[in-house]
């Protein structure tokens, strides 16, 4: 009776997400190079949890269908990382919902207060200089449903503002543009993809509130298959959560997949991000577009071709005329 009476009053007074709390990643694998999830010390391995009472893996379920995945630490009440694929962006504009835990994370057997497993929407009430940062960032999406369910507190970790709004930005800006130019399905022609891990250093002793961590660093890597080079490459970037107040123009420099992993090894614990298949990188250069491959062109000059067959005789007499 006790879990039933909690569930209601975290049904009526939290919107949610219905996502699923996991033993394994297999159960998402798809969002994965090569269906492998990370190998992270003491914490992930063989898409498992090293410890499943603090580490949780979750498959983000949205509508029906997985979005994303996420490991997520319930102490610190951030996510290690989230993991997705990247398709293009088929929308325009940000979703308007409100935001969202994961119910799975708070049934207990006990009554006690929402939100004990994870941070609540409240927790970020009043913070002049911190915002709701994004690791799978809503923009990266492919589709409405799926822009909707990165709004998951699951997802989020507290950001310096001008950090979030400034060099963190500009670099998933610039990382979205050389995905679009250069990532491609292996055996397709014109698709895009790219499997994407973005991730959140948690710092030493520095709670929001006393409960959420407020991330040293941010970090994120993608891996896909470059339509130029005809090989599988890697770009990497990290970056540490302070104010830019006064650092406006700050960059953020792409590195080497080993570069980052050298990084995390130092300053949290030894990770293995991707396979081997991965490990070059990837220089891409986007300020001005590509030209369109030759899959492309043969793509699009189909579809002409197709539009024109489908003209009702009617019309091919006014053309002709």
């Amino acid at each position: 009776m006790q879990l039933f009476f909690f569930t209601v009053l975290l049904v009526l007074g939290f919107p949610f997400i219905m996502t699923e709390v996991v033993d394994s990643f297999k159960q998402c694998s798809g969002f994965f190079f090569k269906e492998e999830p990370p190998k992270i010390n003491d914490i992930l391995e063989r898409s498992v949890s090293l410890d499943d009472n603090r580490y949780k893996l979750i498959c983000q379920k949205y509508n029906g269908k997985n979005r994303y995945a996420t490991l997520y630490d319930t102490k610190n009440k951030i996510p290690v990382f989230s993991a997705y694929t990247y398709n293009g962006r088929k929308i325009s504009g940000r979703p308007k919902i409100p935001w969202m835990i994961e119910p799975q994370l708070e049934l207990t057997d006990e009554m006690h207060k929402p939100c004990v497993s994870q941070a609540c929407t409240q927790d970020y009430f009043n913070q002049l200089n911190l915002c709701r940062g994004h690791l799978f960032p809503q923009f990266h999406a492919a589709d409405e449903d799926t822009a909707k369910s990165t709004f998951t507190l699951t997802n989020i970790v507290p950001q310096i503002k001008t950090f979030n709004s400034r060099s963190w930005n500009r670099m998933e800006e610039n990382v979205k543009k050389v995905m679009d130019s250069h990532c491609r399905v292996e055996k397709g022609r014109s698709k895009i993809l790219a499997y994407v891990l973005t991730g959140a250093v948690p710092s030493q002793n520095n709670p929001m509130k006393g409960k959420v961590n407020i991330p040293s660093h941010m970090w994120t890597a993608f891996c896909c298959y470059n339509r130029k080079s005809k090989k599988w490459e890697s770009q990497a970037h990290w970056a540490e959560n302070i104010d830019e107040s006064n650092d406006k123009g700050k960059t953020i420099s792409k590195k080497s997949l080993k570069d980052l992993q050298d990084f995390l090894k130092i300053n949290y614990t030894e990770t293995i991000l991707f396979k081997d298949q991965c490990s070059e990188m990837l220089n891409a250069h986007v300020s001005q577009p590509l030209e369109p491959d030759s899959d492309e062109q043969y793509d699009e000059e189909q579809s002409l071709l197709a539009f024109l067959i489908s003209l009702p005789a009617k019309v091919w007499v006014t053309i002709l005329a």
